[in-house]
């Protein structure tokens, strides 16, 4: 396999299945097959996930709410969304630990990063919640800030679209696909990858990005196996 430690970045939304909002519990059920697919092939596993089925702060913050209490508001929103995967995963027999950047000693460990470690060196599936537990900082900040600090191989950002594209392919038809691409070549045309605070972090830590469909079944097996699905984002 070509990566040994994968960091999963999952938005709240994708949770939502069909539904306008909350988590849907077949989709939770499809995501958690796909990382005990993973698992079984002895790839160690860590999640980051959004909150924007339940709560956005920036969304509050729009509408009069402080935005530095909206932020609380979504870190906490990640942490249900965090119980609610782990619950899916044990289902599926995969043995899950839920850290969380705010403390929340009775749900989830505090965030510990030599802990976070050991759990994936045995074998655990490691989910982490609460944000940077900063506010004003997205969860893809998240996803790039933890995955720098596991020592993770690339960040694997599972989407409904199957990768990047010249333009959105819901809206344009003649939106062409890139397969790879530089982290130089996103910024100058331009297209949306994270937040510019996430990718640059990623960018100067030399950590490549693979945007795919986590939505079709198999696939994040296969981009753990090293096919070419999605787009790699790399130096």
């Amino acid at each position: 396999m070509p990566y040994k430690r994968i960091l999963l970045k999952l938005s709240g939304e994708a949770l939502m299945g069909n539904r306008q909002y909350g988590i849907d519990p077949d989709r939770l059920a499809d995501y958690a097959k796909e990382i005990k697919s993973a698992v079984d092939k002895g790839i160690e596993v860590a999640i980051v996930i959004g909150g924007g089925n339940i709560f956005r702060g920036i969304a509050g913050a729009s509408k009069g709410m402080d935005r530095v209490q909206g932020d609380h508001m979504g870190m906490l929103a990640t942490v249900i969304n965090g119980l609610a995967l782990q619950s899916a995963c044990e289902d599926h027999g995969i043995q899950t630990r839920l850290q969380s950047a705010i403390k929340i000693n009775e749900v989830a460990e505090p965030f510990i990063r030599r802990k976070a470690m050991r759990h994936l060196e045995k074998g655990r599936v490691v989910i982490f919640g609460g944000g940077t537990g900063n506010p004003y900082f997205t969860t893809d900040s998240a996803a790039v800030l933890r995955a720098i600090e596991i020592e993770a191989d690339v960040i694997l950002k599972g989407t409904r679209v199957d990768g990047i594209y010249s333009a959105d392919p819901e809206k344009n038809r003649d939106a062409t696909k890139f397969d790879f691409i530089s982290f130089d070549d996103v910024l100058r045309k331009g297209l949306k990858v994270m937040d510019t605070t996430a990718f640059t972090l990623s960018q100067e830590n030399e950590l490549p990005i693979i945007v795919f469909d986590m939505n079709k079944p198999g696939n994040l097996l296969k981009v753990v196996s090293g096919e070419n699905i999605g787009t790699k984002v790399n130096l």
